[in-house]
């Protein structure tokens, strides 16, 4: 998919992530829009997959650690058709499968997620399984970075490197915020390129709203032969919206009727002003 329509994903995908959190009158806003970018980038330009055979053997595998989030990842796979788009409209509803955090029976998801700092030990066990099967699919896991504090993080990074899985890719929403403010305040990560490299990954640092840098830096993978390999996607949460971007209220606050109404309006001008750029490149 070429970078003009990837970006108009991004837009599209980014109204139905908010009319989805307001139709079901909760959601985690913020964190799933900083993350739109990378979800986009890795199912439409990147991974392997076949929304027709969910299960098809060689399928890349991608795991949503920042289970949270999980309005990004329905957007996608509902648009990817993994499932009908009408099913977003169940989110929240009793009886629905579409909750608030990942679970395997909605068609596309890998692992039930969403207790933080769990997924990357299960992409590790997946990568080393392809391994020793001789698979060639890669494992993808998406972190935020305030579950970067979770010791499981940590212990499964040492055996990633031990294992030399460079089938595996780390990528981390690093928007710098979590529920209670500022992750350097609550528990300091930086310098987190590093800590990573130290534990023996390969490392690169992209701007995570940018599908174009996204897509360049993916394609690189793997990064060194014998390493895991990290993507630390610096982002803004809340990206798009002027009055939710990097604002730590907005972890899970519902838009508004008017809120709602007003953000859409700011995704339909940056539309506008993408087409008005390709039309006079």
């Amino acid at each position: 998919m070429q970078i003009p329509e990837l970006e108009r994903k991004s837009i599209e995908y980014r109204k139905t992530i908010l009319s989805s959190i307001a139709q079901a009158g909760a959601g985690h806003t913020g964190g799933s829009l900083s993350c739109t970018d990378i979800l986009n980038v890795l199912y439409n330009a990147e991974m392997r997959v076949d929304p027709l055979n969910p299960t098809w053997a060689e399928r890349d595998r991608y795991i949503h650690s920042k289970g949270h989030s999980v309005e990004a990842l329905y957007t996608v796979l509902a648009d990817k058709g993994f499932f009908p788009a009408e099913k977003l409209a169940t989110m929240g509803r009793g009886g629905s499968h579409w909750v608030g955090h990942p679970t395997r029976k909605v068609a596309g998801v890998e692992q039930n997620t969403g207790a933080l700092g769990h997924g990357l030990s299960v992409a590790v066990g997946m990568a080393i399984a392809a391994k020793q099967d001789g698979l060639a699919h890669r494992v993808f896991t998406l972190m935020g970075d305030g579950e970067l504090t979770e010791g499981s993080i940590w212990e499964a990074s040492m055996s990633a490197a031990f294992y030399k899985l460079d089938n595996l890719i780390v990528i981390i929403d690093r928007n710098t915020l979590q529920i209670t403010g500022r992750t350097e305040n609550v528990m300091a990560l930086e310098p987190l390129a590093e800590r990573f490299s130290a534990f023996g990954y390969a490392v690169r640092t992209v701007d995570g709203n940018d599908v174009a840098a996204l897509v360049d830096t993916f394609a690189q993978i793997p990064f060194e032969p014998g390493k895991p390999n990290l993507v630390i996607a610096r982002t803004t949460k809340g990206k798009g919206v002027s009055f939710i971007e990097d604002a730590a209220d907005w972890h899970h606050h519902v838009p508004t009727a008017a809120e709602l109404t007003t953000a859409l309006a700011e995704l339909d001008q940056a539309e506008q002003r993408r087409q008005e750029r390709y039309a006079t490149a």
